[in-house]
């Protein structure tokens, strides 16, 4: 079933619609006892997105008709050799519904064929099994654990180059 998710540059005016509406999920804790729910401000969200700016990441709604389910973001961006995903629901009812399956898709290919980036990493913390089905569903392959992490790749087929 292919669902209608779109992935659209992520701006100030969204990030802060995005927040406002935001729930910190548990599983995004490796312990825990630190867990705290999410409450929105202002300043925090403009800290949020001058750091996105200054670290020159590639930052995504993921939409779904016209609501923002969750936040992608293309990070660590080497030019022609790599780069890394990372990827957030806003909410928990947003989970387990294809939309992270559908935006991960898209960003595999926009990473490979737009920025024209070969080897594309992510990770997942080794207690967040709901992630890594995903991450493995859509190609990604593990490559190493370290600390709380599994660390997968995919990369572009060699005969694959963009246009």
């Amino acid at each position: 079933m292919v669902l209608d998710i779109r992935l659209l540059p992520m701006t100030a005016e969204m990030y802060h619609t995005y927040f406002q509406a935001y729930q910190n999920d548990p599983d995004l804790y490796a312990d825990k006892a630190r867990f705290t729910p999410f409450s929105y401000d202002s300043d925090w969200v403009d800290r949020y997105i001058r750091r996105q700016i200054d670290l020159m990441r590639k930052c995504f709604a993921i939409v779904l008709g016209s609501e923002m389910v969750g936040e992608l973001i293309l990070k660590n961006i080497v030019p022609h050799e790599s780069a890394t995903l990372s990827i957030c629901m806003r909410r928990a009812e947003y989970k387990d519904r294809g939309f992270g399956t559908q935006a991960e898709r898209l960003a595999i290919d926009y990473a490979f064929y737009t920025l024209d980036v070969p080897v594309l990493y992510a990770d997942a913390l080794l207690t967040n099994a709901r992630s890594q089905h995903v991450l493995e569903k859509v190609g990604f392959k593990p490559f190493k654990v370290e600390g709380d992490f599994k660390y997968y790749r995919i990369d572009r087929p060699r005969n694959d180059m963009p246009q």
